[in-house]
Order: structure tokens, then sequence, then C-alpha cells
């Protein structure tokens, strides 16, 4: 699972949270009426340092990332998350994986 953050999306991060160059967000499954990615589930934040993770990525001095307990979330797909300008807010986009064996030779 890949996970990219544009730099709009984390200096967004950094302004609401009044994060540091350093600092960390869990990215995590919750509990959700709203959907995202799975009924019934979807992405929550928390700035807490890492315990087990198993994907991250940097930008703007911010380190996002998963727990590995938190993967299966993710299962099949990468992450983008995008600053919208129009709404000052950010918004995840799920990137469907290539399936195994369904890729075309060139």
């Amino acid at each position: 699972m890949d996970m990219v953050i544009s730099p709009e999306a984390a200096a967004w991060f950094k302004k609401e949270l009044t994060l540091q160059t350093g600092d960390y967000i869990r990215l995590f499954p919750r509990y959700s009426s709203g959907g995202g990615l799975h009924p019934g589930f979807s992405l929550g934040i928390a700035t807490e340092a890492p315990a087990r993770p198993a994907t991250q990525a940097e930008q703007e001095g911010i380190v996002f990332y998963m727990e590995e307990q938190d993967l299966w979330y993710m299962e099949g797909y990468s992450l983008s998350i995008i600053y919208v300008e129009a709404e000052d807010d950010i918004e995840y986009k799920y990137i469907p994986l290539p399936v195994a064996g369904n890729v075309s030779q060139l």
C-alpha cells in the first residue's frame, strides 16, 4: 500500500492541528455512519507517534503512517491525500491497485 500526501494537504494538517516538523499523523479505520472505502468505516486521524508502523510517508516535515493492524482497511488500494482549495479541506482518494496476474505485457 502506497501513501501520497500533497504538500498542500500536509500544510493544511500543520495549520489545522498546530503541528510542528517532526510530528506524526496516524491514519486508522474508525466506525462511522458515513462511508469511506468500507461501509460503516472511515479514516480517522490522531497525532501520536507510531508503535508498529506498516507504511508511512513524509511531507512538509510531518510523518503520516498506518499501523500494521490497520492495513486491512486499505487492502487492494493506495491512498492519496489532497487539499481542496474551494472547500479549505482535505480529501482522501482511494486508488485501486492492479490485480496480480491482470497486468498486460508490453
